[in-house]
């Protein structure tokens, strides 16, 4: 009554139950070169966003986040318009290394 039962890892199939290995199959395997996984997915972009931490008034967050998903998208959307319509009105005034809205540059 007291004897110790063999462990097992995982259910065993039987050979005949095992998965066909199709194209599909290979095609979502892991790929490893040199003992390394290779990444899969989107490739790394050339301009990408920099992770800030700031400080906004709950009003604010509010009414974006109550339009859904993308809230931060559309945060970032605002202020890119908000200094894209400045540095048209203070086109003089802007530093000319100051970066602006979808890669044009101030000054």
């Amino acid at each position: 009554m007291n004897e110790k039962l063999p462990v097992s890892k995982g259910v065993l199939l039987p050979e005949d139950d095992a998965p066909e290995l199709t194209e599909e199959w290979f095609n979502e395997a892991d790929v490893y070169r040199a003992g390394k996984l290779v990444k899969r997915g989107r490739p790394a972009q050339a301009v990408t966003k920099v992770a800030v931490k700031l400080r906004l008034d709950p009003h604010i967050i509010a009414t974006f986040k109550a339009g859904g998903p993308g809230w931060q998208t559309r945060i970032n959307q605002a202020l890119d318009e908000w200094l894209s319509n400045e540095a048209s009105r203070n086109d003089a005034d802007m530093p000319p290394h100051l970066p602006l809205a979808h890669g044009k540059i101030g000054g």
